[in-house]
Parts: structure tokens; sequence; C-alpha cells
């Protein structure tokens, strides 16, 4: 007999291939090397052109097509060598040549085949539940988290994620991620309260927030941008410059400083001691000071900077990013709130993998356990596999809806897979159940059922909302997927194995 397919079921099909599209790579199919995933912005590598997102297929003409075979060269290099050795690295774009006497400080990665995003259970690293003194509203919050990210950066760890979080009493917390890092790395970072200053020499001339600093002009083109961008011999160099505005016990004290202070003679216009910022007592930048500033009581001060790129629009952009975190740390520089570490764990990658591994195969015997018990149940193998390739393609469109909007998939995310695809099959048995009943026509009986499923997906809703808060948001994961994968079940799928139903009915 010849099925002619609804289009429920079209667009089910449409759905999986989209979602297949959307989930691979293509281009990274083919594609050999590493791709770079930070680096240090002082170091020599990143001086010679090296840039995070680069893909290094070779050096000293050694072809890379992985991370093991990476760390593999260059151990081999640098065996039983402290001398100064050349590294010629290839990438897709260019050819990075320079000296060095270690292995660089390159944190690389292999090029995923797809474009879903492992979150930090799989990728292994350190994570941290930390809690103000007291309660913050947003705007704090946001400052809290800005310099937080300046302290992580200001010891070179840029695979960073903080984000706000709160718990179903409405307590604030910070969750910081750090793929890579120990849990030590990160307790010594963010256990002490922060502090900024602002030296001239060995005195101070004014601490990060509003005693010293009564504004900082951002987002404002007639006081804070970039001035100009000249080429030089490797690329792009940028100059920015904003104004902030001390208050009169500040200016006093930068005036007294400055006046006993001689002009460079290298660079006549600016005074031959720079301004130094500090975090935590280490120096993170230093700016010039204009000679104009000599022994004034100015409350009006132009900052200025540079960056460079190897193209002009790198630069700018490196400007503009170097001149927010500046205004940041000058707005939020010493944060009067002390941090408790609440929680903080470690994740293996290793362990991750071996976790997904388990609960993957595990939710994949169980499909097939189900399916064989609903074949002997209903003596049916056309209705088994259908079961099984409704629950496949649930999590199909799952996962090509992640990839589409980025979602990080973590182990609590992969449980909620598992949660969709047992939900899934429980109402789709009911569907099944309702289907053998003999009571009215396949169309009443199939809508009955549907009905239940409906019911059951806002129940179940419901259920899901407090977890978003929860554990101060660590099993929002898990919320959002299941909450993801319910829907496409309702919208989609349910539907479509209805009317899959339907057909097998009528071909008996």
């Amino acid at each position: 007999m010849k099925f002619k397919l609804t289009w429920k079921i079209w667009l089910l099909i449409i759905l999986i291939v989209l979602s297949i599209i959307s989930i691979i790579n293509f281009q990274a199919l083919s594609a050999q090397g590493v791709i770079v995933k930070s680096l240090e912005s002082n170091s020599t590598e990143y001086q010679n052109g090296l840039r995070q997102g680069d893909v290094i297929i070779s050096i000293n003409g050694k072809e890379i097509s992985n991370s093991v075979e990476y760390v593999k060269v260059m151990s081999d290099i640098f065996s039983n060598n402290s001398e100064l050795t050349k590294l010629v690295i290839d990438t897709e774009t260019s050819q990075v040549v320079f000296f060095s006497d270690k292995i660089p400080k390159i944190s690389v990665s292999n090029i995923q085949k797809t474009k879903l995003k492992a979150g930090l259970d799989l990728q292994g690293g350190a994570r941290a539940l930390v809690k103000p003194e007291k309660n913050l509203d947003s705007g704090q919050m946001q400052d809290l988290i800005a310099i937080s990210s300046q302290r992580l950066n200001t010891f070179g760890i840029t695979d960073i994620v903080i984000r706000p979080v709160s718990d179903l009493s409405g307590t604030s917390y910070m969750l910081i991620e750090i793929a890579g890092a120990t849990p030590q790395d990160l307790e010594n970072l963010i256990a002490e309260q922060g502090k900024f200053e602002a030296k001239i020499g060995n005195e101070t001339a004014f601490v990060g927030g509003n005693n010293d600093i009564t504004h900082v002009c951002r987002d404002d083109a007639s006081c804070s941008g970039i001035e100009s961008c000249n080429p030089t011999g490797t690329g792009y160099f940028c100059n920015y410059a904003f104004t902030i505005y001390l208050s009169e016990e500040a200016a006093q004290r930068h005036a007294d400083i400055t006046k006993v202070l001689s002009t460079n003679i290298s660079n006549p216009d600016y005074l031959d001691k720079m301004l130094d910022f500090y975090i935590d007592d280490k120096q993170t930048q230093s700016l010039l000071i204009h000679k104009n500033l000599k022994g004034q009581v100015t409350t009006q001060v132009q900052i200025s900077g540079s960056a460079q790129g190897a193209t002009r629009e790198e630069a700018i952009k490196n400007a503009e990013s170097e001149m927010k975190t500046t205004q940041t740390i000058l707005i939020t520089g010493s944060l009067p709130y002390k941090l408790e570490i609440v929680k903080l764990d470690t994740i293996s990658p290793i362990l991750g993998q071996k976790f997904t591994y388990l609960i993957l195969l595990t939710g994949l015997v169980g499909l097939l356990a189900v399916s064989v018990i609903i074949f002997f149940r209903y003596r049916n193998i056309k209705a088994s596999l259908a079961i099984l390739f409704t629950s496949f393609s649930e999590v199909v469109i799952l996962l090509g809806v992640a990839a589409l909007i980025k979602w990080n998939l973590d182990l609590p995310s992969i449980v909620g897979i598992l949660v969709m695809i047992g939900t899934g099959v429980d109402q789709q048995i009911i569907i099944l159940d309702e289907s053998k009943s003999s009571s009215t026509s396949m169309k009443e009986k199939l809508k009955g059922a549907l009905f239940i499923v409906v019911s059951c997906f806002f129940t179940v809703v419901c259920s899901l909302l407090p977890l978003f808060w929860a554990g101060a948001g660590l099993l929002k994961g898990f919320a959002v997927t299941t909450l993801i994968g319910l829907t496409i079940g309702v919208l989609i799928t349910r539907p479509a194995f209805a009317d899959i139903l339907k057909l097998l009915s009528k071909g008996q």
C-alpha cells in the first residue's frame, strides 16, 4: 500500500534535516590542525601575529592534526634544549616566526567537527559559587562581575565564564567557571577582596570607586573614543582617550605628586613618571601623564592609551576593548564587598567525557529495552520502530536548537536529554494505547491522547520553572534542555507520531 505523508510528518523530516545541517561544522570536516584557544597578549608569539582563533597546521615543517600531535611536536623541539630555538608556526592564513627558549604558553584544542558547545563539565576546569557579603542589585552585580573578570584576566586566565545567579530565596551569587584551571588557582584569585590603586612612582594618586573618581566618560564620543590609527611595520597602532573626573581631594593629591616631576627627555609632551594601575597590588597597566597636568589641581583628567593589531579593524577592536576595561576598573576598582566561596568544584574533562558516554549509553540501552518490551506487548515491530524514530528525531532536533542558539551542553543538560527521551516514550505509549482502544474512531482516539500529552506538558513545565533558580542556577542547564525538548515533543514529534500511527493503521 502506498503511504501519503502528512504535513506534520514532512515538517518533522524537514526539521531533522535542518538540525543536522545546524549541528555539523562542514568547514571543519576536512580541516587539519589545532585551534588556538588563548595566548597572552604580551607574549612573543602574539607580537609576531599569532591570534586566538588561528588554526595551526604545522610547526617547523611538521604537520599538526590534533592536540596530541601539537604537544608531542612542541615537546620534541624543546626536549633537553634551553637555548633560543626558532619556531615557524604555519596557520591557515599566515606564518608566524619567532624565537623561544621554552614551550610557548599557547592553549590549543582540536577543531570541533560539530557546532555544539560543551560546558565546563565536559571541558574540565574549576567552578566557584561566590557570595558577596551583602545582597547586590543587578547594577552592583554587573560591576562586581566586571572587576572580577579584570582580576582573572590580570593573571593570564582568559577562558572564563562569569554570570550572576540567584537562589529561590533571592540571594545573589556570582558563578565563575574557568576551563583548564584548578580549584586552588581559582581560590587564590577570588578569595581576597579586590583593591584598585593608581600610583605615580610609589605614591597613590587615587583609588577606584566613588570616593576619588566622581565620573568616568564612556559611551560618549565627545569625551571618549579612538583618536587615531596608524600603520606600523607589523600592523596598525590605535590610540584612545577618555576623560575622568576626580574629587577635590584626589585632584589635590594628584597635583602634589606631579609638581615635583620632570619632563620625559625622550617624550617631552609627557612627564617622566607614568600613572600605574594596580589590582590587588599587581600592576596591570601604565598610562602617560601629559606635561600640562604637572602640579595642576584639576578634577578633569584625560586618560590615554593604545593597542595594536594585525589589521586596522583588529587594532580598533583591541583599543576599544582596552579602553572599556580601563574605564571599568576606574569605576568599579575598589568594591567594598568581601567575597565568600560557597562552593568550589574541580571537573576533569576525562571524567566528564566518561560520564557523558555512560549516560548516553544508558539512555540508548534503555530506549532499546523499552522498544523490545513494546514489541512483545503490542506484537507490532512497526510501532516499536516508530517510537525509536520519534525519540531519535527529538534528540536530533534538540541538539540542532542547542547548536543554533549556542547553548552550552553540560552534564545537567545531558540528564535533561534523558528525561526528555523517557517522557517522550511515556507519552508515545499513551498515544499508542489510545490508538488500540476500540471505543471511537482513530481520529477521536488520537485527539484524546494528544490532550493528555499537552496536559502533562504544562504540568511538567510548572515543575521545571523553580529549577531555573534552585541551587543558585546550577540546575538551569537541566531545566532549559528539558523544557526545549518537551516543547519540541508537544509541538512537533507527538503530532507526527500520531500521524505515523494513522498511516500504520491504514496499512494493516
